[in-house]
């Protein structure tokens, strides 16, 4: 016999995990570019890739980048204050993923 209802259980408690991981890291992306920190990631080169990225243009994507953080309107407290919650936010991602992890692997082991 099934148990529907630790089903919906188990359901809404991966549909809640997973919108608190996904909201607080890109909120905490946002912030981080709102502080004036953009993360830039120069992809890797591979010999059968799609598309390379030349040096010039991952240049190019830094200046755009330095341009965008000099029309930033924030003064220097709010940047820091900005930066703080995007680090409280990628925390609290982590420790939703970590406690998911922590609520799985009792499971593993017969133990809950």
């Amino acid at each position: 016999m099934i148990d529907w209802l630790a089903f919906v259980v188990v359901l809404v408690a991966a549909l809640v995990g997973a919108a608190v991981v996904v909201s607080t890291y890109a909120l905490g992306l946002r912030l981080l570019t709102v502080s004036g920190r953009t993360p830039i990631v120069t992809p890797a080169e591979f010999t059968d890739a799609i598309t390379i990225v030349t040096p010039a243009q991952i240049k190019s994507a830094e200046k755009r980048a330095a341009k965008a953080a000099k029309k930033n309107p924030l003064t220097v407290a709010q940047k820091r204050l900005a930066f703080i919650g995007a680090c409280a936010c990628f925390t609290l991602s982590g420790l939703a993923v970590l406690f998911g992890i922590y609520l799985i692997v009792p499971a593993l082991h017969g133990g809950a």
